[in-house]
């Protein structure tokens, strides 16, 4: 049995650490405890860990944590998306430290072009935010938090190299600068080779090569003042299709590619006026270029997006507030097909509150006003509730948000815009979020169940018009989500154990729109249990499993429904000094969609595609290995 005293001195410890989490996406910066939104918080223990399993991009990261989906929108190249409880991944906003610097969305190839080395926590919002950010974070928000410099030179570098040809690298270096000033830098390479797994002459895993940088720059000034200042570049190529000599069903060769070029730069002012009120300004910019190759059909294009804000926020007797305005331009300029070129302006106005009500009550109000140039005023309100008593906690909240329709959905980020009809007629999708978090935590055990609820209006699909043409229309209906995630932690010492269930029931109106069906690739039952065993600076073993139950599938010609999978992994590290070894297996039992069904269809589908929807893995078994060095004092 462990030593009381020594229990209490930990469970003293670990308050400390829980109370020095702050989060920035909520715009209050309070403690994570004392939100009164219910914010999920990946912290630094947990980053590294998943920096292992994937250290070239956040997708792994993402995926493993509790009530999000990490969806396959195109087989061909990897693109992927983030659905929050169940809600489609365009509903989903992914921030670096508050700005949109990764553009509007957390779609395409996002997720797969954020390296990790960099992060020093990640903040999650599921349901309705769009009281905070406005309509592209109608399902949730990510706030990616980058590290902040110590008062020593550090860093690290990492190698690892995969079974499937999978290589990557990236170094990152933070120092104090002299007068006030410090910074951070990251720099990254990744390449990846051509898979195809079940020689099909169809590609499994696309090929690609990948660099990135991004400096950082923090300035502490006098009396609170404080500025940060980023920029960053990426290229990248990437490969997928037919391999050379190859050809898809109809006798025709059909290479699938994409090159990326992105520039970002962002800012955030803090100045405090006295000491009740701050003034906070805030802006960034991103412009991406692309060279899509469908077949013998090469789509170019530019997406710009621009955000400037500012706000006033200040401290009252149990209360704190913030308020400003807010412009975002979002432009989409095609080279090939002008005719689906757009240039959303949005002026905003916002408002958020927290007050304490009591002893064990707090509450939060948001509200915003967007003013968008194609679909309108929009208002997005946004209530909480926190209720805390003794070693319980309940949260309760409510959300109603927008979100603006582009030519961008699964199927066209699959299959281009060449069969597109021009967007017309369309109106906003707007949904109602809900839900009710209940968690106990005490000693070495933590808890929750949350219910949680969604109801979206004029909901946007794609609509067959002929054999090679579609379009986008609203759907006449309410697509509603319903469901229950759990979760438990449990620490004895130098293990931990964590387990997780996700419910979920997404209907929406059927193609005729007279019944209804299940939302595709939703699978109503999910779970996942991590077990870690870890020695500080000597290493650490874990083992995970997961599993994903039946999805529906949607124009399938192989089958109406998926088969439900386990996915099992490995992990161990063994730290010497400066030098920490790792190795990592990835679905051990090999689990693999191809094994099943071909990936290819037997006739192209009116909108393009020549593949069915991902449903379980394509990469089979993998296994990655690697080091990483860590530079200066530690």
């Amino acid at each position: 049995m462990a030593n009381p005293a020594v229990a209490d001195e930990d469970d003293h410890d670990e308050m400390e650490e829980i109370e020095e989490i702050l989060v920035q996406a909520t715009r209050s910066r309070r403690r994570v405890q004392d939100q009164p939104t219910r914010i999920e918080v990946l912290n630094q223990e947990e980053i590294s860990e998943k920096i292992m399993m994937r250290p070239g991009n956040i997708s792994m990261m993402l995926a493993e944590t509790g009530g999000l989906r990490v969806q396959v929108t195109s087989p061909a190249l990897g693109s992927s998306n983030i659905r929050i409880h169940g809600m489609r991944g365009r509903y989903t906003q992914l921030l670096a430290d508050g700005l949109p610097l990764y553009g509007g969305q957390a779609s395409g190839l996002g997720l797969l072009q954020v390296p990790p080395s960099d992060l020093g926590q990640v903040e999650v919002i599921k349901g309705s935010a769009s009281a905070l950010y406005g309509g592209q974070a109608l399902g949730g928000v990510i706030n990616l938090v980058s590290k902040r410099p110590s008062e020593v030179t550090e860093g690290e570098v990492i190698l690892n190299a995969t079974t499937r040809d999978g290589q990557d690298f990236s170094t990152y270096a933070s120092s104090p600068l002299g007068n006030r000033w410090s910074g951070s830098l990251l720099v990254a390479a990744n390449q990846h080779g051509a898979n195809d797994l079940d020689d099909d002459g169809w590609i499994d895993l696309p090929e690609y090569e990948r660099w990135s940088v991004r400096p950082r720059l923090f300035w502490e000034g006098y009396e609170g003042t404080n500025l940060y200042l980023t920029v960053g570049a990426m290229g990248e190529d990437r490969k997928g299709g037919t391999l050379s000599g190859s050809v898809v069903p109809d006798g025709s060769a059909f290479p699938q590619n994409q090159d990326t070029d992105r520039l970002d730069g962002g800012f955030l002012l803090q100045h405090p006026i006295n000491d009740q009120l701050s003034a906070q300004v805030r802006a960034s910019a991103i412009r991406q270029q692309h060279d899509h190759v469908f077949g013998d059909l090469l789509e170019q294009d530019r997406h710009q997006t621009i955000l400037t804000e500012a706000s006033l926020s200040g401290d009252l007797p149990g209360a704190s507030w913030v308020g400003g305005v807010a412009f975002q331009s979002d432009e989409y300029d095609s080279g090939t097909f002008p005719i689906h070129d757009y240039k959303y302006e949005s002026p905003a106005a916002f408002a958020h509150f927290d007050q304490d009500l009591g002893e064990r009550l707090t509450g939060a109000l948001s509200v915003r006003w967007d003013d968008h140039s194609e679909y309108g005023g929009e208002l997005s309100p946004r209530m909480a509730l926190l209720f805390r008593e003794g070693a319980w906690t309940v949260r309760g909240s409510w959300g109603r948000g927008f979100f603006a329709p582009t030519p961008f959905l699964e199927e066209t980020e699959a299959a281009g815009l060449s069969r597109l009809e021009p967007l017309a007629n369309l109106e906003a999708e707007t949904a109602e979020t809900a839900s009710i978090d209940v968690s106990y935590s005490a000693g070495n055990l933590e808890t929750g169940l949350t219910f949680f609820g969604s109801s979206i209006a004029d909901a946007v699909r794609i609509e067959t018009l002929a054999a090679d043409r579609v379009q986008m229309v609203n759907v006449d209906g309410v697509t509603r989500t319903r469901g229950i995630e759990a979760l438990m932690r449990w620490r004895l010492d130098d293990f931990v154990v964590t387990a997780s269930y996700l419910y979920t029931d997404a209907s929406e109106p059927d193609e005729d729109d007279v019944g209804r069906r299940t939302v595709p690739l939703t699978p109503r039952h999910s779970a996942g249990m991590v077990a870690f065993w870890e020695v500080e600076e000597k290493g650490r073993i874990g083992f995970e499993v997961y599993y994903t139950g039946t999805q529906f599938l949607e124009d399938n010609p192989y089958r109406m429904e998926s088969d439900p999978y386990f996915e099992v992994g490995l992990l161990g590290e063994i730290i010497r000094g400066r030098y920490s070894f790792f190795l990592n297996l990835e679905n051990i039992l090999d689990v693999r969609q191809t094994r099943e069904d071909l990936l290819v269809r037997p006739n192209r589908t009116p909108d393009g595609r020549w593949t069915v929807d991902a449903w379980a893995p394509l990469e089979g078994f993998v296994a990655n290995a690697g080091v990483r060095i860590r530079l200066g004092e530690f």
